[in-house]
């Protein structure tokens, strides 16, 4: 009877709109997207591990430091999928062009800085304190992926083109092609094979970047289509718009703020791990790349919320985004479930990549410490779905401070704060910092569902109000100039 009732119930929310058939028909090609990055930066750290201990020590701590900075600018140039999103249910096809170009501006300025920080690479790691081969590799592989920026900024704001439209299968054929070209060149350069040379991390990095700028050069020319810029202005939308460019500043710069900060934590976690010696920096790096591969999709559950929210409070329809965001959030939910399971039961599966090709005997300890860290990924891995899903949805309206403000005080309350008391001042060890990181994630969960249950994101919107149609008996009557408008 019970078994009767819930496949009812799960087939009405099926066919419903907002129910999982539409959250998975904007999902999958965003999952498989997504998945595709996550499987891309997995063999990357796995064909390190091959390589050696020090490079795989050392490619976690550089390159989550070098994206750490770049989120920031990736956060705020991404977020246009939220203008597109609410532009297209609100029937302004014309703006939704220009709204990307403000995102491509936002990659500029990202890549300016970040050439900046070429020449910083050196101080910063010999102020972390990692060994010295260990240091020269993540000074080496920094620098590369800085050349990676802009490309990298500029793709996230045309990928946000066609995900808040509602049609993300170019993102993911782009991606997957990446991937490809990634992986390629990462064996090539890594190991010296056909015909190239032996580079190690250095090939990794340049790998990396070759990949972004063959996404961004593919975005770039699906993007400047006729059809696209008669319809959405694509081209002609080109020129820098203040008030526009203000808008997203003002909604997409807290996500970028609240991505940046909540990969910071992380990077100092890391940081602080890395102190304790090479062999818990390689568990942790080998621990967060195996948790990545998992938590990738759900970053593409989470885009399909935030487009499904902004298309339909477009359309003026709060009901239908909160139920979507359920949708969204059983099917996550789910998903995270059954990876967690396997990171118990099985966790052999998905070490063994790392394990083929390594050194057993230097590798022994890594592999009986991420063992135990593999249960940490687990249980903070279902509250992480809550976070994602629901820090989407009120994204998705409009909410963005508020995200930013609680990663800003949860992030330091809760993760640097007493990780760096807990390793530095108590002595603890790596498993009580890993007990702390998964308290984070728990409360960041808590305090995001928090959020959307009271409502008050319903009311947001992040585009400005229509202008008033003219009569066309006034047809040489001039628009005059208006200010953004917000609904709060």
């Amino acid at each position: 009877m019970i078994s009767k009732r819930i496949i009812r119930s799960f087939t009405r929310r099926w066919h419903c709109d907002g129910g999982y058939r539409d959250v998975l028909t904007l999902a999958i090609p965003l999952i498989l997207s997504t998945g595709s990055w996550s499987v891309q930066h997995f063999v990357d750290r796995m064909f390190l591990t091959w390589y050696s201990p020090e490079a795989i020590a050392a490619a976690l701590p550089a390159g989550i430091l070098n994206f750490t900075i770049m989120s920031l600018f990736i956060g705020t140039a991404s977020y246009v999928s939220v203008f597109v999103a609410q532009y297209y249910g609100a029937g302004r096809f014309d703006r939704i062009g220009p709204a990307i170009w403000q995102g491509v501006y936002i990659a500029i300025i990202a890549g300016v800085v970040h050439l900046l920080l070429i020449h910083l690479a050196g101080p910063i790691f010999g102020f972390v304190g990692h060994g010295p081969v260990v240091r020269a590799y993540e000074v080496v592989y920094f620098q590369i992926l800085c050349l990676g920026a802009f490309p990298m900024v500029a793709s996230s704001a045309m990928a946000g083109f066609f995900s808040g439209l509602g049609r993300p299968w170019p993102v993911m054929w782009v991606n997957i092609s990446a991937t490809a070209v990634n992986l390629a060149a990462d064996y090539a350069l890594i190991f010296g094979k056909w015909g190239f040379p032996e580079l190690g991390i250095k090939g990794a990095g340049i790998a990396t970047v070759g990949a972004v700028c063959f996404s961004f050069l593919a975005y770039l020319t699906l993007f400047f289509l006729r059809s696209h810029d008669r319809r959405y202005h694509t081209i002609r939308g080109w020129p820098f718009e203040k008030f526009l460019f203000a808008r997203l500043v003002r909604f997409g710069l807290p996500s970028g703020v609240q991505f940046f900060l909540d990969i910071a934590g992380f990077t100092v976690f890391i940081l602080l791990v890395g102190r304790l010696g090479t062999v818990f920096l390689a568990a942790t790096n080998i621990a967060l790349n195996i948790n990545t591969l998992a938590f990738m999709p759900m970053i593409g559950f989470g885009i399909a919320t935030s487009v499904l929210v902004g298309q339909h409070l477009g359309k003026e329809r709060p009901d239908m985004a909160e139920h979507s965001a359920y949708s969204s959030f059983h099917l996550t939910f789910i998903y995270m479930a059954s990876i967690a399971a396997a990171f118990i039961f099985v966790p052999d599966l998905f070490l063994k990549p790392f394990t083929i090709h390594a050194d057993p005997a230097s590798l022994a300890p890594i592999r009986d410490i991420t063992v135990v860290l593999l249960r940490f990924v687990a249980i903070y891995s279902l509250f992480d779905a809550t976070n994602i899903i629901f820090a989407s949805a009120i994204k998705g309206a409009g909410d963005t401070r508020y995200v930013m403000y609680m990663i800003i005080v949860i992030s330091s309350l809760v993760l640097i704060v007493p990780c760096y008391i807990a390793l530095e001042v108590l002595h603890y060890g790596i498993y009580a910092a890993w007990a702390i990181a998964s308290t984070y994630i728990i409360t960041l969960g808590f305090a995001f569902f928090v959020r959307f249950y009271g409502g008050k994101w319903k009311s947001m919107r992040v585009i400005e109000e229509g202008l008033p149609t003219i009569p066309p008996i006034f047809p040489e009557t001039h628009t005059p100039d208006y200010e953004p408008y917000d609904i709060q």
